[in-house]
């Protein structure tokens, strides 16, 4: 009988793939995160305000213990975020259809467009950049969109 190879060292990858080296994999996803989440500031907004506009855009109104999940905040922090939000005009409440005791937390048009607009300039920023590749590159960078994309989904299923 063949022994079983040993645990792999905690915070350590599986061997998956020989050629796929996933602690260069996420030291680029981290060094590349590093640069490309600083834009500008918007009216200057936290990075966790920022967090919650850009979720309720993608995912649609959501209730505050839905939003606590997505955005490892403390209830009583994101209630207090919230509250500021929403005095800013950025974030409405809305009864929840399913649920007349709960709220929905939802993006307002102000909000809607910070969020566009941040998402414009992240696609100038990224073009600037995209235009110094050769083509080979192009290609890769998109094959790895999609696969970045596939991993999103699948952490999203698991409740990563």
């Amino acid at each position: 009988m063949t022994p079983a190879p040993p645990d792999p060292e905690p915070g350590s990858a599986p061997d998956l793939a020989p050629d796929l080296d996933l602690d260069v994999l996420a030291t680029a996803i981290e060094d590349f995160n590093t640069y490309f989440i600083r834009l500008p500031s918007v009216r200057r907004l936290s990075f966790s305000t920022l967090s919650v506009l850009h979720t309720l855009e993608r995912r649609g109104p959501m209730r505050l213990t839905a939003l606590t999940a997505t955005e490892q905040l403390k209830q009583p922090a994101l209630t207090s975020l919230v509250a500021k939000l929403e005095q800013d005009g950025l974030v409405s409440r809305r009864p929840d259809p399913r649920d007349g005791r709960a709220v929905l937390l939802e993006l307002t048009e102000e909000g809607l467009r910070i969020v566009r607009s941040r998402h414009a300039d992240r696609v100038a920023r990224l073009s600037r950049l995209v235009e110094h590749l050769d083509e080979d590159e192009r290609a890769a960078l998109a094959g790895s969109a999609r696969v970045l994309g596939r991993l999103t989904e699948i952490a999203a299923s698991l409740g990563d």
